[in-house]
This record gives C-alpha cells, structure tokens and sequence, in this order.
C-alpha cells in the first residue's frame, strides 16, 4: 500500500529549514484543483491547519494556476494577489511569503509556502531552499507513483482482468527491447546489429512523454545494463544477461545514474523512461 503522502510534504518542509533558517513552513497536496495545507511546521494559531485554498486565490492559488514560485514581501499590503486568507495568515503575523509548486509530469501535485514574521523580506536563499526542496519532493512523488503503476501492472496481471492486457503488453515491450539490445552486442554484421539497436529505440520511443535528452545521453552498454535493471534484474542478473562482469555492470550503472542526475537505480529507470530512452 502507498504510504501516506504527507510524511513526504513534511520531509521537504524540514530539508528547506535545514538549508536555510525559515522560521515558518507550511504546504500540501492539491486534490481537485484545491490546495490543502496539512502540514505546519512553527505555526502558532490554528487558522492554517487543514485550510483548503482554491485555484487563483491568495499566494497559494496564484502559484496553483500559474505553475512557478512567487513570492511577497509584505503579504497584508500586496496588490498581486487576492486577500481571501488574510485572518488566518495575519493572525500568524506572517509579512514575507515565498511559495513554490510542486509539479510531476505537468501537473501541480501541491504547494510548499516558506514565511517569517520579520520585516525584513525573504531572500534568494530562502526561495532556492523552498524551490530545491519542492524538486526533490517532486522526485519522491514521482517515484512513489512509479511503484504505483508497477503494482496495478502485477495486480492485473494476477487477476487477469481486462485492464491487464494493456500492462501486460507494455511489460512484453520492456522484456522485448532488453532482449533486442541484449542481442545486438552479440552481432558482428554493423548493418544487422544498427537495425536491431533502431528497433529497440523504437520500442523506446513508444509513450514516450518528451524526446530524449542529447545532454543526457546514456552510452549503449550503459542503456543496456539499465534495460535490464529495468525488468527487475540484479547486479549479477544483468551481468548474466549481457555477458559481463557484475563490476562492470555496476561501473555502467552509476555512470547512468550520474548522467540521468538520479539518486537510486530505480530512479535512475523513471527518468530514463520519462525521457523516452526506455519504454
């Protein structure tokens, strides 16, 4: 079962005071273009605990619509926003606010907001601490999403229910382009093995969200130890698979991992299927 989601919008809330000493930090997820704050960290009165604020309106809602941070030096004079939120957020004293989306394949999955009760606004550090921690939030939720699919992959498949068959195709697709790949390397004919590898990018390609990034471009043996990471595979399993040391296996999976900027190896799967290398 998916844990509860709000361990995570605590999480991001605390790494954002680490990295920069803001005295109040509060957010939520968004459900039904709603915005709920359900989580508080150095809040003194009950007005903002469970608020639920609406698209386009206050800070919050402005952020909800537009997609990107924003901020406001003195939020009980600001013109830019809407003031249906003032008794609780004055009650708090609350002047300078800082609020940053948190956005997963395009949609906003909820809001983080930084403030302090000084006068003095907050600054770029605060803002960077809030927009690194909404992005690693974003990741966490991403990932948490990822486990998701893959359960309903299995439960279909078990059930054998109609929906399975769209899953269980797609996981034939994944076992296809490992296998192709796996394949090519043992090719000596260069025409042979280039239409094999122009197959498996194929099958890459198929749902892909956004096209491969050339920055981040993975090296063939990289994207083939990552194909096989992808169904499941150990370390030692993939090594079999494609004829390598377990070493070596590990040397190609960090290189991926560090040009994909991801953390894990299975995070390291999520962005390269988001980026249309594997299917």
């Amino acid at each position: 079962m998916r844990p509860d989601d709000g361990d995570a919008f605590r999480q991001a809330l605390r790494l954002a005071q680490r990295r920069c000493d803001i005295p109040v930090a509060f957010g939520g997820p968004v459900q039904g273009e709603v915005l709920h704050l359900t989580q508080h960290i150095g809040v003194r009165t009950a007005g903002l605990r469970g608020l639920s604020v609406r698209a386009a309106a206050g800070l919050g809602g402005h952020v909800l619509v537009k997609r990107r941070p924003a901020a406001v030096a003195d939020y009980g004079s600001d013109a830019s926003i809407t003031h249906d939120y003032d008794a609780p957020v004055l009650a708090e004293h609350i002047r300078s606010v800082v609020a940053v989306p948190i956005v997963v394949s395009g949609s906003v999955r909820g809001v983080l907001y930084g403030a302090t009760r000084a006068s003095t606004p907050l600054g770029d550090r605060a803002a960077d601490a809030m927009t690194g921690a909404s992005r690693q939030l974003a990741t966490e939720l991403t990932l948490r999403d990822e486990v998701d699919r893959r359960l309903r992959f299995r439960l279909a498949s078990e059930t054998g229910s109609d929906r399975g068959t769209d899953y269980s195709d797609a996981e034939q697709i994944r076992e296809l382009h490992a296998e192709l790949r796996a394949l090519a390397q043992t090719v000596k004919d260069d025409i042979l093995r280039d239409r094999l590898l122009d197959v498996s990018r194929r099958l890459a390609g198929l749902g892909a969200t956004h096209a491969p990034n050339p920055a981040s471009a993975l090296s063939p043996r990289e994207l083939d130890v990552l194909a096989q990471v992808a169904l499941g595979c150990s370390n030692a399993e993939a090594a079999t698979r494609l004829s390598l040391k377990p070493e070596t296996v590990k040397a190609y999976l960090r290189s991926a991992m560090r040009k994909l900027d991801a953390r894990t190896r299975f995070e390291a799967v999520v962005a390269a299927r988001r980026g249309g290398l594997l299917p």
